[in-house]
């Protein structure tokens, strides 16, 4: 996950290197009369590391711009915190603060993405970002 603006500029400039490189390689492979098959067997582990990196890149775009993804069952809530921290540009040194904490207790928090954060942690984090969680009860219908 893209945690800071240094590390989207240089995922930025890591896609455009590798959609230069995979382009590089396709032309050469072809040159040489291999197969279309084989070129894509040789190239398609390189165009995927660029694709998830581009939705990384969208990901953290998306949550600059305050768009957020719905979260199921609480599933994501770690990510979610760490993308609202970033849409409010607050550093987690300042997020820190905030809370009362280390900011290595921060680092390690996001770094697990607040894997088995208690609701009440959660509730702090929010809090101290200006965040506010809506949640839903959705039941099925029972015949």
């Amino acid at each position: 996950m893209i945690k800071t603006e240094a590390e989207y500029k240089k995922a930025v400039l890591k896609v455009q290197e590798e959609r230069k490189r995979i382009e590089s390689e396709f032309d050469r492979l072809k040159s040489q009369g291999v197969p279309q098959e084989l070129i894509h067997l040789a190239i398609d582990p390189l165009a995927s590391f660029t694709m998830q990196l581009e939705e990384e890149i969208h990901f953290y775009e998306d949550i600059k711009r305050g768009i957020f993804p719905e979260l199921s069952n609480l599933s994501g809530i770690g990510r979610l915190l760490i993308a609202l921290r970033i849409n409010r540009n607050i550093q987690q040194k300042d997020l820190a603060m905030k809370l009362g904490v280390s900011e290595a207790q921060v680092s390690r928090d996001e770094r697990n993405e607040y894997h088995g954060a208690s609701i009440e942690k959660v509730r702090q984090v929010l809090e101290a970002l200006d965040g506010n969680l809506v949640s839903e009860i959705v039941t099925k219908i029972r015949a």
